[in-house]
């Protein structure tokens, strides 16, 4: 393998802040004229980015790449799995689907990507000074080992140094790092060089006495304690486990805001559409859970990306959210629907290649007269475009199977490249696309959300607000972690 500096973070389990942390340190060290690669040999999300390669990834290298002020690349995430179903993921090799696989037969399937990720590997490390290399979930997960790709099974095949990531907030952090070390073989235990303390509240010096102890029982130095960073908040997040808690997380706005509610669907997909709406002032984004209501004075309610589209009508359907739609459109409420929950509006759904699952089709909701067939390639396509109400400019990416057809779409909202995207109902009052990432343009969003109800500009200019919290999350990291500590144990690997 390449001998460049490199590191691996992994993490005593999932949702560790292992993807953030990696994206400040990207950052920092860019800032410091290193040129950063962000790696993750496997990921599982259905928050994913398109890349211009005409490939995806996952939702979090696409951040870690904007934090080395670089285009995301399919060899940063040379494998993705995006969940379909309890027991089943779509696989995606180099940016493009490979095949679909359920959980114990993936298994058996992973020593052969490992070449892919190897090569990806490669790449990235032919044009960086520096590869950040973030794991996932746990390597304990002896159970999971056997051909493992995204955690020590790489760390050994490409010789690179561990530093492991621990969790406080949720408790037990002491035993969550020692544990990982006492049940690792010998060899991978004296690959982790070294332990980062993540999400600390409070007082840092009442945790010395963690500190030794963690030394006396492993050997093992802290580089760093991280307090919690408020604004993590207003960055994308990984994938569907940013959504626990999701509420209490941005905040409980409450008064005379934009009120948009979301349904939590059970394989809801790039949920980062909602980020740009979250970050505006007036504007309150309320995740539903099944069992809940949608609440009758929303001023929009807005269907979201799915990886399962028909699986997830079906729960919404049983959730009761199909009554709630239709009620909400006779008020005269207004209704928007991206990509997947696009798809779910028309008046029906087919699948005849039994892409999604068994081969057949559903009635949708009703509330677009179109109608949807999932077959034929997957569009994979960074677009720029204009919405047809306003002639505001739009951009961002398609990532769909499935054409949709019918006499709404002679009302497109959009035009994109040159072509019509989309529809919207004869009232006006019902609209779907398949663009991701439409809410990021600032002059746009505010248009949208001033038709909903009328308020002033709020000067949030979203690409920006992105780029200085990078900046403050990198800043956070100089403060409170041992950079220089980093780079020499990276630089290591090439002695």
């Amino acid at each position: 393998m390449p001998s460049v500096p490199a590191i691996m973070f992994q993490g005593t389990g999932s949702d560790v802040g292992k993807s953030l942390m990696v994206a400040g340190l990207c950052r920092a060290y860019a800032r410091r004229g290193k040129r950063v690669r962000p790696f993750k040999p496997q990921n599982m999300s259905n928050n994913a980015a398109v890349t211009s390669e005409g490939g995806e990834i996952g939702r979090a290298q696409a951040l870690q790449a904007r934090a080395c002020n670089i285009a995301p690349s399919v060899h940063m995430n040379p494998v993705l799995l995006k969940p379909q179903s309890e027991i089943g993921a779509q696989i995606v090799v180099q940016g493009k689907v490979w095949g679909e696989a359920k959980a114990r037969d993936y298994r058996a399937l992973k020593p052969q990507l490992m070449p892919a990720v190897l090569d990806s590997f490669a790449r990235l490390s032919a044009e960086a000074d520096l590869v950040l290399v973030e794991g996932a979930g746990s390597p304990a997960e002896i159970n999971l080992r056997d051909g493992d790709i995204a955690n020590m099974g790489f760390a050994e095949a490409a010789d690179v140094p561990v530093l492991l990531v621990g969790d406080i907030d949720r408790g037990g952090v002491i035993a969550a790092i020692v544990g990982t070390m006492k049940l690792l073989p010998e060899a991978e235990a004296a690959r982790i060089k070294g332990y980062l303390i993540n999400k600390f509240r409070g007082d840092p010096s009442l945790f010395e006495d963690g500190i030794r102890s963690i030394e006396q029982a492993t050997g093992l130095q802290s580089l760093g304690i991280v307090p919690w960073f408020e604004r993590a908040h207003l960055l994308p997040a990984e994938d569907a486990a940013a959504l626990n808690g999701y509420q209490a997380r941005v905040g409980g706005k409450i008064g005379g805001e934009i009120r948009i509610a979301v349904p939590r669907l059970p394989r809801i997909a790039n949920f980062d559409d909602l980020d740009p709406l979250r970050a505006e002032l007036d504007v309150r984004v309320e995740l539903i859970e099944p069992g809940h209501p949608l609440p009758g004075d929303a001023d929009l309610i807005l269907l979201p990306g799915s990886k399962s589209t028909i699986g997830d009508l079906a729960a919404l359907r049983a959730a009761g959210w199909d009554i709630d739609l239709k009620a909400h459109v006779r008020r005269g409420g207004k209704v928007l629907g991206l990509c997947g929950g696009y798809q779910m509006l028309g008046a029906r759904l087919e699948d005849p290649d039994g892409t999604e699952g068994p081969a057949g089709a559903v009635d949708g909701l009703g509330l677009l007269a179109v109608e949807t067939v999932l077959s034929g390639d997957k569009a994979l396509v960074e677009v720029t475009g204009r919405e047809r109400a306003s002639g505001l400019k739009v951009r961002g990416f398609e990532m769909h199977i499935g054409r949709t057809a019918g006499p709404d779409t002679k009302r497109p909202m959009l035009d994109l490249d040159g072509r019509p995207d989309g529809a919207v109902s004869a009232d006006g009052r019902v609209m779907g696309t398949y663009l991701h990432g439409i809410f990021a343009d600032d002059a746009f969003r505010h248009d949208f959300l001033n038709r909903l109800r009328a308020r002033e500009q709020s000067g949030v200019a979203y690409d920006a607000l992105v780029d200085r919290v990078l900046d403050e999350l990198a800043d956070h990291l100089e403060r409170h972690v041992d950079l220089e500590r980093i780079l020499d144990l990276a630089n290591q690997r090439t002695r």
